[in-house]
């Protein structure tokens, strides 16, 4: 970013901000959910009520000597970090500490019976199952006699608000945002990105994904409806190694979306059978790169994660840590070039998200200052606002 200035970092370390509750309210909420959801032992119990008073009182602590990601860590910055108060740190530094820490607690690393248990397998799948997704897989059916364009632009918006979306099918009220005051959609780039799709019917769409459930289904019938009318050749979409962040997709994650899909009726059943020979051929390939679950920008990207978004068309983040793993952890002024902030990426990236932090780049003057005033700081976080942001 050599022609933008840096802006801070953000840290938690100011009580009443937004990243200062995370960590002293959220995550402590999380550790008992976590153990409400599943029986684990005592001794797992034991090390979660411990992960509750070092994560809210205590000091960064290294991994133990035989963690198999040690090194990775410690390259990362576990060991400079050591012995300081994780409201000291990086927020995002801390945050994904706190994800980290927590498989450590429940053992999912280590050989036994709980490796490889999702600790947040329960709340995803009563998501997943729950009968509002009934509802909105239905609601596809409403977009069978649509025409194609249309239909490509109704999922798109589906992808954009995840759950919040009902998939994205209330096309009656499209333009109406436009002549709101305050916007919900603080910048759209959307016409950017189909002119990226449309113009290389032979590329390939990389889709960093975001959360599982009722969020990776709206993503997953994106990618198959630009594959099945030809808008990309292929397509390969970025998963979590591991569970992360309560919600994040993993492999398992999207084997239960779609799974999902090819038990619903009508258009969503097509949809997920589709999904699941477009997997079988290689048309849509996962991958789960140890660098997805780091607690760094993706400005420090290792050579062979920037070589798979190299050879994409478009990348296309999806969600609120991507975007600020994207253009940086920091107090950005909302004017902030987002071209600018974004030009170490290695070729053509959307991101799609709704705020749900204070990290903001690339909005105009007007905008910026319809949303203070209307709602003071509140539309950074409050989920309630979206964008789509293109760098060609």
């Amino acid at each position: 970013m050599p022609d933008t200035p840096a802006a801070p970092v953000i840290v938690a370390d100011e009580p009443g901000t937004f990243p200062y509750g995370v960590l002293a309210e959220r995550h402590p909420a999380i550790l008992r959910q976590v153990a409400e959801d599943t029986p684990y032992g005592p001794e797992q119990r034991r090390a979660l009520d411990a992960l509750l008073v070092n994560c809210t009182e205590g000091a960064v602590t290294p991994l133990p000597a035989g963690a198999h990601d040690r090194d990775r860590w410690a390259a990362w910055g576990m060991d400079a970090h050591a012995g300081r108060s994780w409201h000291d740190v990086p927020w995002l530094w801390s945050e994904s500490w706190f994800y980290r820490q927590l498989l450590h607690a429940v053992r999912y690393f280590e050989p036994g019976p709980w490796q490889g248990v999702d600790p947040f397998r329960p709340a995803k799948l009563a998501e997943l199952d729950a009968p509002a997704t009934d509802e909105e897989l239905a609601a596809l059916d409403a977009l069978e006699d649509v025409p194609e364009d249309a239909r490509a632009r109704a999922l798109l918006h589906g992808s954009l608000w995840g759950n919040r979306a009902d998939l994205g099918f209330r096309m009656s009220a499209e333009g109406a945002e436009e002549t709101a005051a305050v916007p919900a959609l603080v910048a759209d780039d959307s016409e950017r990105l189909w002119s990226l799709l449309d113009g290389s019917p032979a590329g390939a769409l990389c889709l960093v994904a975001d959360n599982a459930g009722r969020e990776l289904v709206p993503d997953l019938l994106l990618i198959a409806h630009l594959l099945a009318h030809g808008r990309i050749a292929r397509a390969v979409l970025h998963v979590k190694p591991h569970p992360y962040y309560v919600s994040d997709a993993t492999t398992a994650d999207v084997l239960d979306a779609v799974r999902r899909l090819t038990a619903a009726k009508g258009a969503a059943g097509a949809y997920g059978h589709r999904l699941r020979a477009a997997l079988t051929d290689g048309r849509l390939a996962l991958r789960a790169h140890p660098f997805s679950c780091a607690p760094l920008p993706y400005a420090d990207m290792p050579d062979d994660l920037r070589a798979d978004f190299a050879a994409a068309t478009v990348t296309v983040l999806k969600g609120d840590l991507n975007y600020r793993r994207l253009v940086g952890d920091r107090y950005w002024p909302p004017t902030t070039s987002f071209a600018d902030v974004t030009a170490y990426f290695p070729g053509p990236v959307a991101a799609l998200r709704t705020l749900k932090s204070d990290v903001i780049t690339g909005l105009d003057p007007g905008t910026e200052a319809a949303l203070d005033a209307e709602e003071g700081g509140r539309w950074r976080t409050s989920g309630t606002h979206a964008l789509v942001q293109v760098r060609t």
